[in-house]
């Protein structure tokens, strides 16, 4: 799978909407989410991440050791019991081989890592087996996302819209036209920060400088192949890369990213385009042995 990497990295992701729902919330109705307090709009760490891997999975097509583990209609038993196949384990009998090879757990752990490029990216839990003792184990993954947060309050609007096609036979011979709604954000520019370990990479996943690399291009690509009606116009505007130059890092997290300030221009008071804003890096304030790439 390549050189496990060896420097800490921290980003920073500017995306936007234009026209529709980044994130919908179930608990409100599929409405985009917002903080109750502030305004201020909200994508969930578990969305972006849903993108990264429906990217991965379109470009690589179920290359080996760049599987997915967790996606649409496959069961994660039927993901996990691949590693059990592979290492001619007998799931009924597990009580056994634990007691019988100490390094069962691991081997496990180590082949699901290997294979499934989401688990050796974010981690998994992967404790799924009912009956069985010996599972695939729990995998603390190197790369985290925070929650996405809008750079201004949000405005979630309700759109009223009309459909010619009529649910029943019954309604279709008193009316002509049905009735929906659509919840849309007009304009938001959302912020999310990330953080990825190279002692975690090395010591439990093995990410790679490709898996790397795969990474960045998966974050920005992520809402290239996910257009929807429902989500509007999505795009990354930024990605601000800390790279540093060791394992564990030269500085806190918190103080690079906040060298990145984000703010509305001066003359605008409701934004609705990325050129309404400015971005600015303030290298000044970042240490010699910290390495600033703007991917975009």
């Amino acid at each position: 799978m390549g050189e496990v990497i060896k420097n800490r990295y921290e980003f920073v992701v500017l995306f936007d909407v234009e026209n529709g729902n980044p994130n919908g919330d179930p608990d409100a109705g599929n409405m985009p989410r917002i903080d109750p307090e502030s305004g201020y709009g909200l994508v969930t760490d578990v969305c972006l991440k849903r993108k990264i891997r429906n990217y991965v999975e379109i470009v690589k097509e179920e290359e080996e050791g760049y599987q997915i583990y967790i996606k649409e209609n496959i069961p994660l038993n039927r993901s996990d019991s691949m590693a059990f196949e592979y290492l001619n384990i007998d799931e009924s009998k597990t009580k056994d081989l634990k007691k019988n090879d100490p390094e069962a757990d691991r081997k496990i752990r180590d082949f699901m890592c290997k294979n499934f490029f989401d688990i050796r990216t974010f981690g998994a839990v992967m404790t799924t087996f009912v009956k069985a003792s010996l599972n695939c184990g729990q995998v603390r993954g190197p790369v985290q996302l925070g929650f996405a947060r809008s750079i201004d309050p949000i405005v979630s609007q309700e759109v009223t819209i009309t459909r010619v096609a009529i649910t029943t036979e019954k309604d279709a011979g008193n009316k002509s036209t049905e009735m929906g709604r659509k919840n849309i954000v007009p304009y938001g520019l959302y912020r999310v920060e990330g953080y990825i370990s190279a002692n975690l990479a090395r010591k439990v996943t093995g990410f790679s400088e490709e898996d790397l690399e795969l990474l960045w291009e998966a974050i920005i690509n992520m809402f290239e192949h996910d257009h929807s009606a429902a989500r509007g116009k999505m795009a990354v505007r930024e990605l601000i890369v800390f790279k540093h130059s060791k394992e564990l890092g030269d500085c806190p997290a918190y103080k690079l990213f906040e060298t990145v300030e984000v703010k509305k221009k001066d003359e605008i008071l409701y934004p609705r385009k990325y050129q309404d804003y400015e971005v600015t890096v303030h290298e000044e304030l970042i240490p010699d042995t910290v390495e600033v790439i703007r991917k975009i």
